[in-house]
């Protein structure tokens, strides 16, 4: 029942309407749980986020009227058996920037946020479980806009990490975001483990078809862990190999690495490589990335899923919490 409830909570808040959420709302949502559920709650506002140098998530957010904020929540029990990073891309609304999305396309992207609110919905199960696991949630809360002052393809931005990232396409937005988040997540949390939700990739969905979350990273036995946690769960979740060769494709002349693919192909997969470049070496192992583009909204009810939001990775993550 608890975890029916994370996930309705969830579906309500990916569901909400582009002028309800926004970047500022949303941090009063998180703010509101950790109120209820005895979190620690703080919100990073866009000149402490010039502070940290995350260029790259500034850089999204430019041309939107709402500032951006990184919403880190904790939840700390006595005597933690792990330390969990969560970390949810929160694209309040996304509508591509100046590489802007066809009409028909737009529409539904207030779903771009599902990645945040998963992560949300994931700490509410986890803190009413009372698990015995340390579980610390980050989201970078960003709307992708249009604007004279807009980001642009071409642009060079110097992330958090000082990678610096040339822009080919403002549509490839949430992986700047994420860039930033994880660096600044791995420098505030030495955690065991460390997942990120995003819709992430169209590519995705092409690759696995709607139903199915895309899991990338490293780690064989992670992989294993998690797809075996989500069968019970109910989620259907398939592993996207790393390839060293579609690596190449993400390869700049004048950056340390571009936004997106020379190539249209294995996107997903290149997108995944991409926030690879942030995860630390001593982390690769302990950080998988879910691509939930496909499975967290859909217009056609399917499963126990009726139309709109489906709340994609909070039993998923709540079943293999409560496993460790």
């Amino acid at each position: 029942l608890v975890v029916a409830n994370a996930t309705n909570f969830t579906r309500d808040i990916v569901n909400k309407a582009p002028q309800e959420i926004n970047p500022q709302t949303l941090s009063h949502v998180a703010q509101k749980l950790a109120q209820e559920n005895s979190l620690e709650c703080k919100i990073l506002q866009e000149d402490e986020l010039a502070k940290e140098n995350m260029g790259a998530m500034l850089a999204v957010g430019r041309a939107s009227v709402h500032g951006s904020t990184l919403i880190h929540l904790s939840y700390k029990p006595a005597n933690p058996k792990k330390v969990v990073t969560l970390v949810g891309k929160g694209l309040t609304y996304d509508s591509g920037g100046l590489s802007l999305k066809a009409a028909t396309l737009m529409v539904t992207m207030k779903m771009d946020k599902a990645g945040a609110c998963a992560v949300l919905g994931i700490i509410k199960a986890v803190s009413e479980l009372k698990l015995d696991i340390e579980v610390h949630a980050f989201i970078g809360a960003v709307e992708n806009m249009v604007g004279g002052n807009a980001y642009k393809p071409d642009d060079i931005l110097v992330s958090r990490s000082k990678t610096t990232i040339e822009v080919r396409n403002t549509d490839a937005e949430g992986r700047l975001v994420l860039a930033d988040v994880l660096d600044y997540a791995q420098d505030k949390v030495k955690a065991d483990y460390i997942f990120d939700f995003a819709t992430l990739t169209g590519a995705c969905m092409i690759a696995l078809g709607q139903y199915t979350t895309g899991l990338m990273g490293h780690s064989h036995k992670l992989k294993h862990d998690i797809g075996r946690a989500g069968s019970d769960a109910g989620e259907m979740i398939s592993s996207l190999p790393f390839n060293r060769h579609l690596k190449k494709l993400l390869k700049s002349e004048i950056a340390d690495i571009s936004n997106t693919a020379s190539k249209p192909y294995g996107g997903a997969i290149t997108a995944g490589l991409f926030l690879d470049k942030f995860i630390k070496d001593e982390n690769k192992n302990k950080w998988m990335h879910f691509d939930i583009a496909g499975t967290a909204y859909t217009e056609t009810p399917w499963d126990c899923n009726v139309y709109g939001a489906t709340g994609a990775g909070v039993r998923l993550m709540s079943n293999y919490l409560k496993s460790l």
